[in-house]
């Protein structure tokens, strides 16, 4: 059984050793930074889905980037709740974390690279994909109709200014007031679609994806980009809004054996999209020559201020109100065109539940108070094991040490691993009240055994009658605590969650500590000729256990 425990450690400290890290990764409360928990609460009578939670953690995710905050981590929690934890930034940059997303489609009204040319007269980029088409479906489709070949990644060519690109740069007075937390670009939205035009020629995606700064407004002229930053847009007023979305799922086209999306507008949306893609039709124009006020034959999609996708059109108005998005699509491609539309919109409404923030120093403290706690509990549980139970302390001494080089190698490679697990200071009290647990087995143990010599028999004999009648007992205490940590762990948010954690893995680890080197140790030990007999200095001497009966075998 030893063998087992050398096998554990080795299969944890080689990676550890071998990894770019070699400490926990720490929370918040012990390096400083904020932390904020979004609990999720259904509109409209819709149902918390999945897909729901994780298109809501990619929306906050694209705006946690376009703050300029770096090695943040943002996970789900539970069914409801979405973390987001931000080293060493302050509240203020995460205010607009809770804004309800919001999904348009609005018609290209000039698109360009992301990335200015530094040349006077820049040359034209790569083309959008050729094969992005809004077009009838065949009748046995029952009134869906095929539309929009995606084009994310290819950018269309530079337009020509018109004249109206001189006008002002200044941005029109009727552009949406920024909320707390936002800083759109000046001109970048507004109702004077030449002033917005001035910004687009001159804007650079490589800085800011999101220069409305989750600001759309339904009216306004914007600019905006696609999500990898190649492509910007001069985008006219929203046609069809999010909200007006009945449906949409990512399936199979069975005759072409394609990956599609299919889409399904309410009544008042099928009457916007019929009129938005028989506008972008009739302009007849061209991608790569498009300019205001004509636009482009092109709709973008515009998920939270970034351009999703923008494809083109080619009926003179698709009526009914459902469509097949098509294009050469991979099955990741169209579920996450497919979540975008059914979630863009996030018919969730996101509250903080809690925003914690923490300074560097008062972190630093927290760590250094968590880590004296610890020693000093350790050391008392140590010094009682020596003075109480002599030379069977040092078992406990070097089982509690086994546990420790365990916990310290899971905790890391957990906070480096996808998992991201983060040690709080709730954290370490776990671990702190799992070294009295620990200790509780080796008591329960240790008695069981010396009552056996107590009885004049032998260590020898007495482990193997004591160890029945303990490991019962460290059995259903230690279930005991993993069911309450369990129960806590589920029940509870935030770093409630991370004492859960810590007490469940310690009853884990002390569990396996017994078994596997505690009771092997003892074993060896019984055999020596010096704990077999008893002398006073082992912890399980005749005299110091009560024994009146000389030593006896059964």
């Amino acid at each position: 059984m030893l063998g087992v425990v050398a096998i554990v450690l080795i299969a944890l400290y080689v990676p550890l050793l071998l990894g770019s890290s070699h400490t926990p990764k720490l929370g918040l409360d012990l390096r400083g930074g904020t932390q904020v928990i979004l609990t999720a609460t259904p509109l409209n009578g819709t149902k918390i889905t999945k897909g729901a939670l994780d298109q809501a953690v990619s929306i906050i995710r694209q705006r946690v980037d376009a703050a300029g905050v770096g090695g943040a981590t943002i996970n789900t929690q539970g069914n409801t709740n979405i973390v987001v934890s931000a080293p060493g930034v302050s509240r203020t940059r995460l205010a607009a974390l809770d804004e309800t997303a919001a999904l348009q489609f609005r018609q290209v009204l000039a698109v360009a690279n992301g990335t200015p040319a530094p040349a006077a007269s820049p040359s034209a980029p790569p083309s959008a994909n050729p094969g992005s088409t809004i077009q009838p479906a065949p009748k046995k489709t029952k009134a869906r109709h095929d539309v929009l070949r995606q084009s994310l990644l290819q950018a269309t060519p530079t337009p020509t200014p018109t004249p109206s690109a001189s006008a002002s740069a200044t941005p029109s007075s009727s552009a949406s007031p920024a909320p707390a937390g936002t800083s759109p670009v000046p001109g970048s939205m507004g109702k004077d679609v030449a002033a917005v035009q001035q910004t687009f020629l001159t804007y650079d995606c490589s800085k800011d994806t999101r220069p409305t700064a989750g600001l759309d407004g339904p009216a306004d002229y914007i600019v905006s980009c696609s999500k990898d930053a190649t492509q910007k847009f001069l985008l006219a007023p929203a046609g069809v809004q999010g909200k007006e979305i009945k449906s949409a799922d990512a399936t199979v086209n069975t005759q072409t054996n394609e990956w599609l999306v299919q889409l399904s507008f309410t009544r008042t949306g099928g009457t916007q999209w019929f009129n938005l893609t028989k506008k972008a039709f009739e302009t007849n124009a061209e991608v790569p020559n498009c300019q205001p006020p004509t636009g482009c034959n092109a709709i973008g999609i515009v998920l939270d201020g970034i351009v999703q996708s923008s494809p083109r059109s080619q009926q003179d108005g698709i009526p009914g109100g459902q469509t097949d998005i098509t294009g050469n699509f991979s099955q990741d491609e169209a579920q996450t065109l497919a979540n975008v539309l059914k979630f863009g919109a996030l018919p969730l409404k996101l509250e903080k539940a809690s925003v914690s923030t923490i300074s560097a120093s008062l972190g630093s403290d927290q760590l250094r108070g968590g880590l004296i706690a610890g020693a000093i509990g350790l050391a008392l549980v140590i010094l009682y094991s020596l003075l109480y139970y002599r030379a069977l302390g040092l078992v406990t001494v070097a089982s509690l040490l086994l546990s420790g080089l365990i916990l310290y190698a899971v905790t890391t490679l957990l906070g480096h691993s996808s998992l991201g697990y983060t040690l709080s200071l709730p954290g370490i009290a776990g671990f702190i009240v799992a070294v009295g647990i620990t200790a509780d087995s080796f008591v329960v143990f240790f008695e069981r055994l010396r009552d056996e010599v107590r009885e004049g028999r032998r260590l020898r004999s007495g482990v193997e009658r004591a160890w029945p009648r303990a490991r019962r007992t460290i059995i259903s205490a230690d279930a005991v605590s993993l069911l309450a940590a369990v129960v806590l762990y589920l029940v509870s948010i935030g770093d409630v969650r991370g004492f859960a954690f810590t007490l469940g893995l310690s009853t884990i680890a002390d569990l396996f500590i017994v078994f596997f080197f505690t009771r092997p140790i003892i074993t060896l030990l019984a055999r020596t000729k010096a704990f077999d007999s008893g002398a006073s200095w082992t912890g399980v001497g005749r005299t110091r256990a009560g024994a009146t009966l000389e030593p006896r075998e059964a």
